[in-house]
């Protein structure tokens, strides 16, 4: 967009999208990228749908237990919370002053949580954290409760053969074994199954840096950097496509509530 375009915007809205992403590894067929490019095209079909400015600020997030994979870059979360909230009392000098936090990466909650805090309590501007806000809006494309998929597993890759499918290399994709420490693979049935404490008490401990001696680093647990049971080669772009639509169509119903509540122009 150039500058005139973020002002005629700027008459309609004063709603923007953070995307927040990272840069680490994503099993030998995804990209680097992933998180980050797949947060900001889905940013991008939510402003297709509803006025809101979407501004991609930065790049990395804080994925330090998958150092061990080249390409990995990972930044303390001290200082993603920082650029952000900084690049966010810029967009409130132009006049913009809700913000919806869309969150691509499941280590930077902490720090989102933290961002949207510091918003709140620090500026005249509101924000949320999009997807949380959005879940009660949310129906359909549930995903199975019975087999563990997490990181760069089936639902992921899916995602990314509809969001990002010419950098997504299907002929390489290969799940490895997952080798947890005993106790974790014991109630790895249960975490798959959504029990809440038990996945609570399972990534507490489970992909961690190796730094922390837990043992739990991406590496360690898994050879080829995909984090599930499944085949990743039976991932589809229907899928994802499905999943994608899901997510984005209660993020829109959200935000037309929010605009419903406190329409544009409300001191």
């Amino acid at each position: 967009m150039t500058s005139p375009e973020v002002v005629d915007l700027l008459t309609r809205t004063d709603m923007v999208i953070l995307p927040i992403g990272s840069l680490e590894q994503h099993g030998l067929q995804g990209p680097i990228g992933t998180d980050t490019l797949g947060v900001i095209e889905r940013g991008k079909l939510i402003a297709q749908k509803t006025d809101v400015l979407v501004a991609p600020i930065l790049y990395p997030g804080n994925s330090p237990y998958h150092m061990a994979f080249p390409g990995t870059i990972t930044l303390p979360a001290e200082t993603i919370q920082l650029v952000y909230f900084q690049a966010a009392q810029s967009l409130l000098a132009h006049g913009f002053k809700r913000f919806l936090i869309l969150n691509g990466h499941a280590g930077n909650a902490a720090t989102v949580q933290y961002l949207v805090d510091r918003i709140n309590q620090e500026t005249a501007g509101m924000a949320v954290e999009l997807d949380d806000a959005a879940q009660p809006f949310r129906t359909g494309a549930a995903r199975p409760g019975s087999v563990f998929d997490r990181h760069a597993g089936v639902s992921e890759t899916s995602r990314s053969l509809y969001l990002t499918p010419n950098l997504v290399n299907m002929s390489v994709a290969r799940t490895a074994p997952l080798t947890l420490l005993p106790h974790l693979q014991k109630i790895l049935p249960e975490v798959a199954a959504g029990d809440p404490t038990a996945t609570r008490v399972f990534l507490a401990e489970a992909l961690k840096a190796a730094s922390t001696g837990k043992g739990t680093s991406t590496k360690d647990m898994t050879e080829t950097g995909v984090w599930s049971a499944l085949d990743v080669k039976t991932a589809t772009a229907e899928r994802g496509r499905t999943e994608t639509e899901a997510s984005v169509n209660a993020a829109v119903a959200f935000i037309e509530r929010w605009k419903q509540l406190r329409p544009l122009g409300t001191k």
